[in-house]
């Protein structure tokens, strides 16, 4: 009997040994902005419903992300799922980094509940889809309601109607718009330029930034500091945290980003914060979709099961969960339809964004555009050390000057 006993733990072990060993191992590296969030509860939930996945999930840096994917596809050693920036598709699709997944997407029934033009802003210029949506980061207005009552002004819904309120908000040491002039304020300049006549690519898929409307339209941009003054003096060099400060205090009046900041906001000022979309310009409204979008690497020998993780994440009630973790906004449909997401005026001025949000062109030299040549360049008219017709023939050089 005792015998027996030992044969059975022994089968049993050796049965456990191989269940493990018989689950497919998908990898996953993705970055959370609040070094307090987890998604260890997502993750369970996942290998619950797929007990024969296991996934291993590496939580990256974002200051190092860039770096890390790129030494890692290198090497030939990428994870089978991983989080990119938006405009890093060209450069990834160039490298052969990732899958083509309109194969899974087109008989998925999740596909549905993702906003329509989340699915537009994310295909590639060769009609595929490499990328799963992931969040929905949409830029919009903030304002300081306190300010605007103080005022008695109103939200605007124009760009004129937006450059009377931010003259009438500048005054004793307040401003009424703070701009970020640094990097990453490329989204701020295309609010306004490339809804008034600029387009980096026109529907001949030529460029219109050097016409005499684009132009007038940065230097409008332009204007707003140099001209106006309703921005701080310290605009060429502020970024993100200068921006979100300067609100906070009351130095400003409004501001542009989008949900991830509104906990912040929230806390400081209470309903002394809100928001609205951003206004339109003379030619429509433009507004910034990003941020982060999942992709599985092209040489993944687990692409069904790195799919089922995408799936997984992009139905709506593991996308809720993982916007929760995140600080951001679902892709889907359903989940704009909830009582929260009517309700909360941070939430509902991203998904009422969601139809008119655009993307810069997918080509590689739009990296290097945003990263570089845009901070620099716009610092420089800033200063006035060229004009605004110089800067647009930087921008054009910049995407057409090197075919």
């Amino acid at each position: 009997m005792k015998r027996l006993l030992t044969v059975l733990a022994v089968l049993t072990i050796a049965t456990i040994g191989l269940s493990a060993q018989s689950k497919t191992v998908v990898k996953y590296w993705y970055h959370l902005d609040d070094p307090k969030a987890s998604i260890d509860n997502i993750i369970a939930k996942f290998e619950a419903e797929n007990p024969t996945i296991k996934l291993d999930a590496q939580r990256v840096p974002w200051g190092s992300y860039n770096q890390k994917l790129m030494t890692a596809i290198a090497a030939d050693d990428v994870p089978d799922v991983y989080e990119v920036k938006l405009w890093w598709q060209p450069q990834l699709i160039e490298m052969g980094a990732l899958a083509n997944l309109d194969s899974y997407i087109n008989t998925w029934p999740g596909k549905s509940d993702i906003f329509d033009n989340v699915w537009k802003l994310t295909k590639y210029k060769d009609g595929r889809q490499y990328l799963m949506p992931y969040q929905m980061v949409i830029l919009y207005l903030y304002y300081r309601t306190d300010l605007f009552k103080a005022a008695g002004l109103t939200p605007p819904k124009t760009r004129a109607e937006f450059l009377t309120d931010a003259i009438k908000l500048t005054h004793d040491g307040q401003y009424g718009f703070g701009i970020r002039g640094a990097s990453g304020g490329h989204d701020f300049w295309a609010t306004f330029v490339l809804s008034s006549g600029a387009q980096i690519v026109d529907a001949s898929g030529k460029s219109s930034l050097t016409t005499q409307a684009a132009i007038a339209a940065n230097q409008w941009y332009i204007d707003l500091f140099r001209k106006y003054k309703v921005s701080p003096p310290t605009t060429p060099m502020d970024g993100f945290k200068e921006t979100i400060a300067n609100l906070k205090s009351g130095k400003t009046a409004m501001t542009i980003h989008h949900f991830g900041s509104s906990a912040e906001l929230e806390a400081a000022l209470g309903d002394k914060i809100s928001a609205v979309l951003v206004p339109a310009g003379t030619s429509g409204r433009w507004t910034s979709f990003g941020d982060n979008e999942l992709g599985i690497w092209s040489g993944s020998k687990v692409k069904d099961a790195a799919w089922k993780w995408l799936a997984f994440i992009g139905t709506a009630e593991n996308n809720a969960l993982w916007q929760k973790a995140s600080g951001q906004v679902s892709i889907n449909i359903s989940n704009g339809q909830t009582k929260e997401a009517v309700t909360n005026r941070f939430m509902k001025a991203t998904v009422d964004s969601a139809s008119f949000a655009q993307v810069l062109p997918a080509v590689p030299e739009v990296n290097d555009f945003v990263n570089t040549v845009w901070p620099a360049t716009m610092q420089r008219a800033f200063m006035g050390d060229i004009t605004s017709a110089q800067m647009m023939k930087i921008f054009e050089d910049q995407f057409y000057g090197k075919h």
